[in-house]
């Protein structure tokens, strides 16, 4: 038997043919759960350049020029904000002060006139007929300027209205009414002339006309005016309450920061700093001054002008309709009466009583309103044309109720010692003492506005020169650090 020695190797095992592929032993098996196994991560997301800046500056500011940079930056911003801040306000209560005085008061007084100028046309225009044949040119040359006043002055509104507001529909109503009224009045003159009974109707309807239409829509134009004045003047008056705490915290920004130097290198001034905070410390105090002095003077126009110009107008007006209806009490001859209470009284009598007593109490409170005795005594001097007024009118009904209808019109249109003279002068006192409030108004109102001058500019310039000026001081700053 014959025996293989022993190598030491192992035996060598036949070749395993490879076996072919097939598509499902190519599928990738996924991995079971808990394997460790786990899918790629998402691309990071890319940070956006705010991100990215937040992070710089939070770096810058862990060092010193760092922080000098953020603190300038914060100077400039603050300084250029109040100055701006400031200039906004000012524009806004410089333009309101000047309103008062170029625009919403003129456009005020002249509301006033147009209904003055409708009333005392009415007025005339019973004195006229109740003259009859003899009236007077005067009389006829006050009618007609009259109208023509309220005329001018209805154009002068409507241009200064806004298109399609109130005051424009009113202005537009007045302008339709006037000529409705003339041709009335000029019917009634007509009729009177000739002696016919029916001028008298016609006057009547005039006034009708007047009253109830004319003098309620004048009325509504001067109450729409007054409250446009008065909204001027709450725009112009108001404290300029976020200008002034805005400048008061970067005067304390400045003060800080000037401390903080101080403290790191024992250097008493900065002269940039210096710059911006005197810049500052000026537009604050001149916004505090400027517009304290300004509102001084706007309150004073309105308490001892507008107050008393209101109050004047109101007398005046009461004035006029006293005399209309006055003369208007013989026109109608008691075809118009009024029941108070179980009493039966002619009702432009009635009215007449009532104006005359509006009227006392106008005149009294103007003088109480009055500051200075060229106000006051105009005022003083109507006070007592208006006594001896009502003192001729009573002597005057007297005569017309006991049937002396020729001396009760004496004593109303008569040449001497008639009602007509107190009425002519309580009404040219009332224009003097107006004449006198519209000057201090002016006066007022012009100081108020000049007061203002020049603010909204100086605050801006002073701004940008503070603004700069705090920006070279943290720069000598950084320059110690290159």
């Amino acid at each position: 038997m014959t025996h293989t020695p022993h190598t030491g190797a192992p035996p060598t095992l036949p070749a395993i043919p490879p076996q072919p592929s097939s598509p499902a032993s190519q599928t990738t098996t996924p991995a079971p759960a808990g394997t460790g196994t786990s899918p790629p991560a998402p691309p990071a997301r890319r940070r956006t350049a705010f991100a990215e800046g937040v992070d710089q500056l939070r770096h810058a500011a862990t060092t010193e020029p760092g922080r000098l940079r953020v603190i300038g930056a914060v100077l400039a911003v603050l300084v250029v904000t109040f100055g701006a801040v400031t200039a906004w306000q000012m524009t806004d209560r410089a333009a309101a002060a000047d309103a008062v005085l170029t625009s919403s008061q003129p456009l005020t007084s002249d509301a006033a006139d147009i209904y003055r100028s409708l009333a005392d046309a009415n007025t005339a225009a019973s004195s006229g007929f109740l003259a009859g044949g003899q009236e007077s040119a005067a009389t006829r040359d006050r009618y007609e300027r009259d109208i023509a006043t309220a005329a001018s002055k209805l154009v002068n509104a409507a241009a200064n209205a806004a298109p399609g507001s109130a005051s424009t529909a009113t202005i537009t109503k007045l302008n339709r009414l006037l000529p409705e009224y003339k041709g009335l009045v000029e019917r009634a003159r007509t009729y009177n002339r000739q002696g016919y009974p029916v001028g008298g109707a016609y006057l009547r309807y005039a006034n009708e006309k007047m009253q109830q239409e004319m003098l309620p829509a004048a009325q509504d134009l001067y109450t729409m005016e007054s409250e446009r004045l008065r909204g001027d003047y709450a725009d112009a008056t108001p404290y300029p309450w976020p200008s002034i705490a805005l400048g008061l915290a970067t005067l304390a920004a400045l003060a800080w920061v000037q401390r903080r130097t101080y403290l790191r290198t024992n250097r008493v001034l900065n002269h940039g700093l210096v710059a911006a905070t005197t810049a500052t410390t000026v537009v604050l105090l001149w916004l505090t001054a400027g517009h304290a002095l300004s509102r001084s003077h706007l309150d004073d126009s309105y308490d001892h002008g507008v107050r008393s110009l209101a109050v004047l107008h109101d007398a005046r007006i009461a004035s006029l309709k006293a005399r209309g209806n006055e003369n208007l009490t013989l026109v109608a001859r008691g075809a118009e009466t009024v029941k108070v209470g179980d009493t039966t009284l002619d009702a432009y009598d009635h009215d007449f009583a009532r104006d005359i007593d509006a009227l006392a109490k106008g005149l009294a409170h103007a003088r109480r309103l009055a500051d200075d005795d060229t106000g006051a005594k105009p005022v003083t001097a109507a006070l007592g044309n208006m006594t001896e007024w009502k003192k001729r009118h009573a002597a005057a009904r007297e005569q017309d109720e006991n049937g002396n209808y020729q001396q009760a019109l004496d004593m109303v249109i008569g040449a001497k010692g008639a009602t007509g003279e107190c009425f002519d002068a309580v009404d040219k006192n009332l224009a003097t003492a107006l004449e006198h409030e519209e000057a201090e108004f002016g006066t007022a109102a012009g100081d108020g506005r000049d007061a203002l001058t020049g603010l909204p500019t100086g605050a801006a310039v002073l701004a940008v020169l503070g603004a700069t000026g705090a920006v070279l001081g943290i720069g000598r700053r950084l320059s110690e650090y290159r």
